[in-house]
């Protein structure tokens, strides 16, 4: 038996895992065009920033996947033929498979902005991006930024660092307020513009001039300001990389529509992670989840179900993090909902650099979140889990708190406001 396994992410790698451990008699193929190995994408911007080399992004040793009999090749799929159970490769290589495994990931969104494709405009998303950058921050004197996502924000910072000026273009009111409640959106705007960062609310890209020799020279807003500028990040947010999908029959919404045991209709094939949308029961929108811990999840599920198990996927108590500078976000469960029952409690240091949040309705906690307070993640989802009264979190935060020793506790302040707020 022949698994073959398109994609070397971390969906693709921990489903390659899962069927190793259960079929070790199976011949087990990850084919990516990006790179031989496996690599850490969130690590990207350290890289760029001097902070780990590239190795270290790594987590295995080369001698890893030899060990556990996983063959890598490296080269970019051009045609899925789903009759003939063969992938065909660019460079006229094909791999025959018998079970088909699709994690292939997200790419970068273009909206088909008016200079899109001129030199010294890029996304950031994997390799290729991180040597595109080092090219253009070698002559970069002012960059602009399209998008308030978290990808932006860690272009920015990337950027800052070279001290290379940045312009940084949002559409929403406030930044991130599309996933942020106003109180923790604000607290980012003031992070992004006390880092020495231009933040232009309510303000969508509209074209990208050139400089008369194929390189941008500007970007153009919608309501026609011009930003000048010699390098633009497009980070517009990712959407399903499905593109060598079409003309397969494999069936494409979103993404790679799946069931919950990540198949899809044609039998053999699953698809794991960003690429994946998961078909939602009734008339809704499938489900996509795009974060780094979702598609291990996904990639073990599916590993064990190609493999031959039955399991579905659920992903739990959800749980997101990310770092605004040196502002570091946590979310567990359900947040800025606005749904009719639902109360919240909210702190805020006098500096307004740190806050927390507690969601709750009749029926015990539903939401956790916080800006610049380290939470215990094992605590936080244990209370979700078993929906612990709001009273009963508040009398109990003293066991939440993962600052490091000789940091400032919080918790004490934030029991305290949360039981004045909640009486």
């Amino acid at each position: 038996m022949h698994v073959v396994i398109l994609g070397n992410g971390v969906a693709g790698v921990s489903a390659g895992l899962r069927v190793r451990a259960r079929r070790p008699d199976w011949k087990i193929t990850i084919v990516s065009g990006e790179s031989t190995y496996h690599w850490s994408r969130p690590a990207l911007m350290y890289v760029f920033m001097g902070h780990m080399p590239y190795r270290d992004t790594k987590p295995f040793p080369d001698s890893f996947w030899d060990a556990r009999r996983l063959d890598l090749v490296r080269g970019w799929v051009v045609r899925i033929d789903v009759g003939d159970r063969c992938l065909e490769l660019a460079d006229g290589r094909t791999v025959a498979w018998d079970k088909l495994l699709i994690a292939t990931g997200s790419k970068p969104n273009r909206f088909g902005w008016p200079g899109q494709d001129l030199e010294g405009v890029q996304g950031m998303y994997g390799l290729y991006d991180l040597e595109r950058l080092y090219r253009n921050t070698e002559r970069a004197r002012r960059a602009v930024i399209a998008g308030g996502g978290l990808i932006g924000i860690e272009l920015a910072e990337m950027l800052h660092s070279r001290n290379i000026p940045v312009t940084l273009l949002v559409r929403e009111k406030s930044y991130w307020g599309n996933v942020l409640n106003a109180e923790e959106s604000s607290m980012v705007n003031r992070i992004i513009r006390g880092h020495g960062i231009e933040l232009e609310l309510e303000t969508t890209l509209g074209a990208i001039e050139a400089d008369g020799n194929g390189r941008c020279a500007a970007a153009v807003s919608d309501d026609g300001r011009r930003f000048e500028c010699d390098l633009v990040g497009l980070t517009a947010g990712v959407a399903p990389n499905v593109d060598v999908l079409d003309g397969t029959g494999i069936d494409v919404g979103r993404g790679v529509r799946v069931d919950r045991e990540l198949r899809t209709r044609v039998p053999d094939v699953w698809a794991a992670g960003d690429c994946a949308e998961i078909i939602a029961d009734g008339d809704g929108p499938g489900l996509l989840q795009q974060v780094w811990y979702t598609g291990k999840m996904q990639g073990e599920v599916a590993g064990d179900n190609v493999a031959g198990a039955t399991r579905r996927y659920d992903p739990g108590i959800w749980y997101n993090s990310a770092k605004f500078f040196d502002l570091e976000y946590q979310t567990y469960g359900l947040v800025n909902r606005s749904v009719p029952g639902e109360r919240n409690l909210y702190w805020e240091d006098t500096a307004g650099m740190r806050s927390a949040r507690l969601v709750y309705t009749d029926d015990g906690v539903v939401g956790l979140q916080t800006m610049g307070v380290r939470w215990r993640h094992e605590v936080a989802e244990s209370w979700l889990h078993e929906r612990r009264a709001a009273g009963e979190v508040i009398e109990r935060l003293h066991e939440i708190g993962f600052d490091p020793e000789l940091h400032r506790k919080h918790e004490g302040e934030i029991a305290r406001t949360f039981r004045e707020q909640l009486s």
